[in-house]
């Protein structure tokens, strides 16, 4: 019901900057947190930032100070800016979009419900 298309990612040197963007379309009017995660090869997706449908923001200790989560509901886009890039930032990098949706239930109660729906990925590489 949302579709996510990430964009920004790519080749840059150690402390230098990207900005990846992830655009959602669809079933938008839902949209409640976004966020961004990393996975690197042979390691775990890791959280690096999250951010409500308030603004309020986290992120992960080793991003922190670097990295800058922001989202446009207007463009329903949210951002990732990361600044001072090392090495081991390096990895491809996962949007997520989270959906609030009331339902009601066979029993006749209502429920609040979150989808979550993730990117394809964009890779990014920091060399020494």
């Amino acid at each position: 019901q949302v579709q996510l298309v990430e964009s920004g990612g790519g080749l840059v040197q150690a402390g230098g900057s990207l900005r990846l963007s992830c655009a959602a379309s669809g079933s938008v009017s839902s949209i409640t947190d976004m966020g961004w995660y990393r996975q690197a090869p042979g390691k775990q997706r890791e959280l690096v930032a999250t951010i409500t449908s308030g603004g309020s923001t986290n992120y992960a200790d080793s991003m922190k100070g670097r990295f800058t989560i922001s989202r446009d509901n207007a463009k329903n886009t949210v951002y990732l800016q990361m600044n001072s890039l090392k090495p081991e930032d390096s990895a491809v990098y996962y949007c997520k979009v989270d959906r609030s949706l009331r339902e009601r239930l066979p029993s006749g109660f209502w429920r609040t419900e979150t989808y979550h729906t993730w990117g394809q990925g964009t890779q990014v590489t920091v060399s020494s």
